[in-house]
C-alpha cells in the first residue's frame, strides 16, 4: 500500500493523478488478462475460444444447424461482429474457416460449401464466395443452451446478450485441441480420439481416483486430424500427460508399391500435424537444389554432401494428392536396389515428414484461471463442469414441470366445475378475482383459465389433461429424485456420454507405435587419421599415424598450429572466443593434398567472435578447459559435441578471462601441473577436476597473486615431466621424476611453489 501511495500525486484541484509507471503497469495488465482470457487461451468447459464460442452462437441463432440451408459465410461474420465481437471481420472469418477445415480439427464444427482451403497452405476464398452451416457434432455444444444450463451475459453495447460458456456434453478441447500464444504462456492442445476421451470420462466419473495406468489404457495419446504415427515411446507420452507439457515426435505413414520388372515406389499417404505435401516438396527441392547461404560464397560441404546423398537414392517425387486421396506423395528410388529403409530413413531424417508435436496443455478453469493442467485434471474438472450443467438443466426442467402441473391443476378444476367456472366469469366484473375467491386459484392458474378457448372445454381434453398430469408429476419425481441424489446424477451423465459417444464417435486414426527416430548415418570407414590445424584455423587431414610434419606447408603468413593422430570416426572441436564449442566430424575434413578448408567455412562462428582452440578425438577422451584466472574443469569430447552448426554454449567464461589451450588427460594422468606467468607450480590430483558434461564456470584451480595469471596447464603421469628451453645458448631438456615434484603436490585452489629451473624460456612437456 505504502509503494502506490509513493506512486500517487495530487494536483492543484485536490483530484489524486496516477504516475506514468503505474498506469503503464495497470494498462499492461488488462492487456494481459484481455488476451488471455477474451483471446489466446480455451476454456476448459466448452474448448472453445470466444470469438469460436460467438460464432457458434450467431449461427444457432440464425437457425444455421445441420441440415438447414447454408448461407454465405459474410452473413454470418457480419452477425458476430455487429452483435457478439467488435473486431476485425478478416480474424472473425479466419476462425470461421478454421472451424470448417478437416485437416485443423479433428471434429469440425462447421460445414463449409466452398473453398475453405486446403493442407497445402492454400487460403480460403473471400466470405462472399463461401457458405456454412453447423455440423451435427456442433450440437453438443449448443443443444441444451435454452435449458438455464449457463448464464448469459450483456454483449459490448448491452443490446444483446450472449451465453457465458457453451454447455459442452463432451470435453470438446481435447477433442479438437487448441493452439494459442497469449502474455507470459501458450497453449498448444493436441486432438483426440471421441471414444476414448468418452471411455475416460465414464471411468473417472464412477472413479476419480483411477489409477494412471487405466486412464493412459484408455487415453493411450493424441489422435491427430491426418492419421500419421506416433513414435515416442509409452512412458514420454504418460509423462507429458502427468506434467501437462512435453513433445512428441510423430511421422508419416506409408506404403510399398509393387510396379513391373522389380521397380517399386514409396507412397506417403499420412503426414504429421503441421506438414503439408507441398512443404516436404520444398524441403526436398531445398537439399536437391542448395541456394549458397547468406554470407559465403559457394556451397558449404554439409549442403554438398546432403544433396549427393540425396540424388543417390531418389529418382523423381510427385504429389498426387486429390479428391480420391488427401494426402499421395509418391517417391521413386534411382534404382530398384537400393534398400527400401534406407530409403525411407534417408526421406524421413531430410524432411518433416518426421517431427515433433508440441503439448503444452495451457487451458482457463472452471475458477476462470489460466493454468497449465494434466490429462487427468483437465478431465476431472470438466466432469464438474459437467455436473454443474446437468444439474442446472434438472433444476430448470423441475421448475418447467412444476409451473406445467401448477397450470394443468387449475384447468382440471375448470373441467370438474365448468358451469360454475362459466356464470362466475359471466357474472363477475373482475372474473380473475371472482376466480381466485371462488374456487381458491392462484393468478397464475386464472390467467391461464380466461386465456383457455371454448374447443379446450371439450370431454377429451379433459382425458388429456389428466393424461398429461399423470406424466408431468412422474418426471417430477425422477428429476427430484436426481437432484437429491448423487449417484442417481452420475448415472444419468454417464448415459448422457456413452450415448453420445455412440453417435458421435469414429474409430482412432493415429498409430502409436513405438520406433527409433530416423537419423542420416554417413558411412564411415574406421581408419587412423592425423588431423592438421594450422594457427588461422585450416583444416586437413592425412590418412595414418607417425607422418613427418616438418614438410607441410601452410598458406603465406600462416604456420602450424598442432596435429591430432586420431580416427576418421572421430570428432574435432573448435572452441570460440566467447566460450561456444563448435563440432565437425574427422570424416569431413579435406585431404592434407592441398591447404585444407578453414573452420569458419564448416560451422556458422557467431558474429565478433573467433576460434581460439581446436582439438580432435574420440568421444570418450577427457579434456581440461581452463581460463587463466584460475577457474577450469574437465568435460569429454562427447560433451562438446553438438549437431548445430552454430554450436552451442559451453564455457562460461569470466570478465576479461581467456580461455587456455585445452589439456588432454589420458587414462594415466595422475596431476594436473599448473605454472603461472611468475613460476608458481602446483600439482593437484585428477581427480579434483569438477567433471562438468554440460559445460559451465568450473571450480577455482589455483589462486593467484594480483596480476599473475596461467602460462601453462599440463597432465603429470607417474614419470614426471620433461622441462625444455635454453641454458648457455643451447636447447636443454631436464627430465624431472614425480619423486622430486613431491613439495609442489596440493590441494586445489592453493597459490602453489615457486619452480626453479637452470634454464631459460622454459616450457613443461608431459611424459
Amino acid at each position: 500500500m505504502t509503494e502506490q501511495t509513493d506512486l500517487l500525486n495530487t494536483e492543484e484541484n485536490g483530484e489524486p493523478s496516477i504516475t506514468l509507471g503505474l498506469y503503464a503497469e495497470k494498462a499492461y495488465l488488462d492487456y494481459a488478462v484481455s488476451v488471455v482470457k477474451g483471446r489466446a487461451l480455451p476454456d476448459v468447459g466448452d474448448g472453445q475460444k470466444p470469438v469460436q464460442r460467438r460464432i457458434l452462437y450467431a449461427m444457432d441463432r440464425m437457425g444455421l444447424r445441420a441440415g438447414a440451408k447454408p448461407v454465405k459465410s459474410a452473413r454470418v461474420v457480419g452477425d458476430v461482429l455487429g452483435k457478439y465481437h467488435p473486431h476485425g471481420d478478416q480474424a472473425a472469418y479466419d476462425a470461421m474457416v478454421r472451424m470448417a477445415q478437416d485437416f485443423s480439427l479433428r471434429y469440425p464444427l462447421i460445414d463449409g460449401q466452398g473453398n475453405f482451403g486446403s493442407r497445402d497452405g492454400d487460403g480460403a476464398a473471400a466470405m462472399r464466395y463461401t457458405e456454412a452451416r453447423l455440423t451435427p457434432i456442433a450440437e453438443l455444444l449448443l443443444d441444451e443452451l435454452g435449458e438455464g444450463t449457463v448464464n448469459f451475459i450483456p454483449n459490448y453495447d448491452g443490446q444483446e446478450l450472449e451465453p457465458e460458456i457453451l454447455p459442452a456434453r463432451l470435453p470438446m478441447m481435447l477433442l479438437n485441441g487448441a493452439s494459442g500464444i497469449a502474455v507470459g504462456m501458450a497453449t498448444e492442445i493436441p486432438s483426440h480420439n471421441l471414444k476414448e476421451v468418452a471411455a475416460a470420462c465414464v471411468a473417472l466419473l464412477k472413479n476419480p481416483r483411477l489409477p494412471d495406468e487405466e486412464l493412459f489404457s484408455l487415453i493411450p495419446g493424441p489422435d491427430f486430424n491426418g492419421g500419421a504415427q506416433i513414435i515416442s515411446p509409452a512412458e514420454v507420452i504418460q509423462q507429458t500427460y502427468l506434467t501437462g507439457k512435453g513433445s512428441l515426435k510423430v511421422r508419416a505413414r506409408w506404403e510399398f508399391e509393387e510396379m513391373a520388372r522389380g521397380q517399386w515406389q514409396l507412397v506417403v499417404t499420412e503426414l504429421p500435424p503441421n506438414t503439408s505435401s507441398q512443404k516436404v516438396l520444398e524441403e526436398i527441392e531445398e537439399i536437391t537444389n542448395p541456394k549458397v547461404k547468406a554470407g559465403k560464397k559457394t556451397l558449404s560441404q554439409e549442403q554438398q554432401q546432403a544433396k549427393a546423398a540425396m540424388l543417390a537414392l531418389l529418382e523423381n517425387v510427385r504429389d498426387e494428392s486429390g479428391k480420391e486421396a488427401d494426402v499421395r506423395l509418391v517417391f521413386e528410388p534411382k534404382s530398384s536396389r537400393i534398400d527400401r529403409d534406407e530409403f525411407v530413413n534417408a526421406l524421413l531424417a531430410s524432411t518433416s515428414m518426421e517431427g515433433n508435436a508440441s503439448v503444452n496443455l495451457v487451458c482457463i478453469g472452471i475458477d476462470g484461471r489460466p493454468k497449465q493442467r494434466s490429462l487427468r485434471d483437465i478431465i476431472l474438472e470438466w466432469l464438474t463442469f459437467r455436473t454443474q450443467t446437468v444439474t442446472r438443466r434438472c433444476e430448470y426442467r423441475l421448475n418447467k414441470v412444476n409451473d406445467r402441473i401448477h397450470i394443468l391443476e387449475g384447468r382440471q378444476l375448470v373441467y370438474l366445475n365448468v358451469d360454475e367456472v362459466i356464470q362466475t366469469i359471466r357474472e363477475s366484473d373482475d372474473p380473475k378475482e371472482a376466480l381466485m375467491s371462488r374456487f381458491s386459484l392462484t393468478e397464475r392458474q386464472a390467467e391461464d383459465i380466461l386465456e383457455m378457448r371454448l374447443r379446450q372445454l371439450a370431454r377429451l381434453e379433459g382425458f388429456k389433461i389428466e393424461q398429461e398430469l399423470a406424466e408431468k408429476r412422474e418426471e417430477k419425481a425422477k428429476l427430484e429424485d436426481l437432484l437429491a441424489n448423487p449417484s442417481a446424477l452420475k448415472r444419468l451423465i454417464v448415459k448422457e456420454i456413452e450415448a453420445d459417444a455412440k453417435k458421435y464417435g469414429d474409430e482412432r486414426r493415429t498409430v502409436i507405435e513405438e520406433a527409433e527416430r530416423a537419423v542420416v548415418e554417413n558411412k564411415v570407414v574406421d581408419e587412423p587419421v592425423t588431423v592438421i590445424i594450422s594457427e588461422k584455423g585450416w583444416l586437413r587431414s592425412r590418412q595414418g599415424h607417425g607422418h613427418d610434419l616438418s614438410g607441410v606447408h601452410f598458406k603465406t603468413g600462416d604456420k602450424f598450429y598442432a596435429s591430432f593422430e586420431c580416427r576418421s570416426v572421430d570428432t574435432l572441436i573448435a572452441i570460440g572466443s566467447n566460450g561456444r564449442v563448435y563440432s565437425v566430424p574427422v570424416a569431413n575434413l579435406p585431404s592434407a593434398r592441398g591447404d585444407g578448408q578453414p573452420i569458419t567455412a564448416m560451422i556458422d562462428l557467431e558474429a565478433g567472435t573467433h576460434i581460439v582452440h581446436m582439438i580432435a578425438g574420440a568421444d570418450n577422451t577427457r579434456w581440461l578447459l581452463a581460463q587463466d584466472n584460475g577457474l577450469g574443469f574437465s568435460a569429454r569430447i562427447a560433451d562438446m559435441t553438438t549437431r548445430q552448426k552454430a554450436g552451442k554454449a559451453f564455457i562460461n567464461l569470466e570478465d576479461k578471462a581467456k580461455i587456455m589451450r585445452p589439456v588432454a588427460l589420458p587414462d594415466n594422468t595422475r596431476y594436473v601441473g599448473m605454472l603461472t606467468k611468475t613460476n608458481r607450480f602446483l600439482m593437484i590430483d585428477v581427480n579434483e577436476v569438477k567433471a562438468l558434461s554440460g559445460g559451465g564456470r568450473g571450480t577455482i584451480l589455483m589462486t593467484f597473486d594480483a596480476k599473475d595469471t596461467f602460462a601453462q596447464i599440463l597432465a603429470v603421469n607417474d614419470q614426471g615431466i620433461m622441462a625444455t628451453g635454453i641454458y648457455r645458448n643451447k636447447d636443454v631438456e631436464d627430465l624431472i621424476a614425480l619423486g622430486d615434484l613431491q613439495e609442489f603436490i596440493g590441494k586445489r585452489a592453493r597459490k602453489g611453489k615457486t619452480l626453479s629451473l637452470r634454464m631459460k624460456q622454459a616450457t613443461l612437456l608431459p611424459l
